[in-house]
């Protein structure tokens, strides 16, 4: 019955791949054409994310209020009216084409916020006996979504050429705009009631459902910063071409992460779901000391795109932790992990890009990285600051596996219930 829900709410994801990713894969030819600086380039990435942190958490009222269906359509409208936006710019303010890109962001990534918000909700409220498989199904499309957007774009500049970016741009905006069309008409499992959701002030007071926040936040932090450092860091600081960091690490990782996600939601069935993410997150963690501290580059490189693996389960699995303890939440728990996974993925890469900047300077001649150049001892020493993500992350999952053992979520279930009653 729900199986066409299934596959517009996969291709959801695949589009809020493209609303994070499409943008920052022109921003070396909008600082040509336009003479915008790498700060400009780079606040258009936060407000991507801040962005969408605020919708998530605006919107999980409403969306309990009015239903999904309205929401999830305007999301997919939003993200296609942002990228028309975005492509016709420099049309709409020929002398003010950075404000043009700003508001174009602010309007896509609001559809980006509500698919995030949406998508995980309504694959949790189709009946299902494998809801971990599904929802680690529906986020392996992201990561499959992140390496067509990069090789699409990448082959359609080659086409169409770079001063033609704006037709690219309007080409992918066909996507959303296909699937707004789908969540129309697809069946939508009922969501929880209003008189038996458990409250978000129960939510704030569980410390199992705080530590699955901070959990999803340390998840981000290590799948983003590794996503988003990748490139920059094969070409200044193990001195290979671009095209190794953009196609064979930054590619490679997405690929691990979208197999990762789709092995488990193939056999994951049986498979603890916290087992798999506890050694991904120590897996995650050796790819970052490796890929901080080898002196051979593609070991390097190859421990970078392995790491993808490890961050595989991480976010949806912390989605399924909260979801299987507190089954009626409704929208305001995936607000909440939402708005704390895009919080790590926002504050994870800047954390280890201050580090790079920083590390050098702070720590002299003594240190065994100084003896390289300045670049490539900070941008090493981020690497290895950045270890700090997927091993905080193991302390979380044992706070959890503890919190769990106790019966502290279900007992918190159990009251919210009979408080709304």
């Amino acid at each position: 019955m729900y199986k066409s829900t299934i596959r517009a709410c996969y291709l959801g994801n695949f589009v809020g791949a493209l609303v994070s990713n499409l943008s920052p894969l022109l921003f070396i030819i909008l600082m040509d054409q336009y003479g915008l600086s790498f700060e400009q380039v780079g606040r258009l990435t936060l407000i991507n994310f801040f962005t969408q942190i605020v919708t998530d958490l605006a919107f999980s009222k409403p969306v309990d209020t009015y239903g999904v269906r309205p929401f999830i359509s305007s999301a997919h409208l939003l993200a296609t009216l942002g990228f028309v936006l975005f492509a016709f710019a420099p049309v709409l303010f020929p002398n003010q084409p950075y404000l043009g890109f700003m508001i174009a962001t602010v309007v896509f990534s609001c559809g980006g916020g509500l698919l995030e918000l949406l998508l995980s909700a309504i694959i949790q409220a189709i009946p299902s006996e494998a809801k971990a498989t599904a929802m680690s199904l529906l986020h392996s499309f992201y990561a499959w979504g992140f390496i067509v957007v990069v090789l699409g774009t990448s082959a359609m500049l080659a086409i169409f050429g770079r001063a033609n970016w704006p037709i690219i741009v309007l080409l992918w905006s066909i996507l959303p705009f296909m699937n707004f069309f789908n969540f129309l008409r697809v069946p939508l499992a009922p969501q929880v009631s209003e008189a038996q959701r458990t409250s978000t002030s129960i939510l704030s007071r569980s410390p199992f459902f705080i530590t699955v926040v901070l959990g999803i936040a340390l998840g981000g932090a290590a799948e983003v910063s590794m996503s988003q450092w990748t490139s920059a860091y094969v070409e200044a600081a193990l001195s290979l071409p671009k095209e190794v960091g953009d196609l064979i690490g930054l590619c490679m990782f997405a690929a691990f992460l979208g197999t990762g996600r789709a092995l488990y939601g193939k056999f994951g069935k049986h498979i603890d779901v916290w087992k798999v993410m506890f050694w991904g997150s120590l897996l995650a963690a050796g790819c970052y000391v490796v890929a901080a501290l080898s002196p051979w580059p593609l070991l390097s490189v190859a421990a970078c795109s392995l790491c993808g693996l490890g961050t595989a389960l991480l976010w949806p699995g912390s989605v399924v932790n909260a979801a299987k303890r507190f089954p009626l939440a409704g929208a305001s728990l995936f607000a909440l992990l939402a708005a704390g996974g895009d919080t790590g993925a926002a504050v994870g890469p800047w954390l280890l890009g201050f580090i790079a900047d920083t590390a050098p300077a702070v720590l002299g001649t003594g240190f065994p990285l100084a003896s390289l150049d300045s670049a490539e001892t900070g941008l090493r020493c981020g690497m290895l600051f950045a270890t700090l993500y997927p091993l905080s992350m193991m302390v979380c999952l044992l706070t959890m596996r503890r919190l769990s053992h106790r019966g502290e979520a279900t007992d918190t279930v159990e009251s919210s219930v009979l408080n709304t009653r």
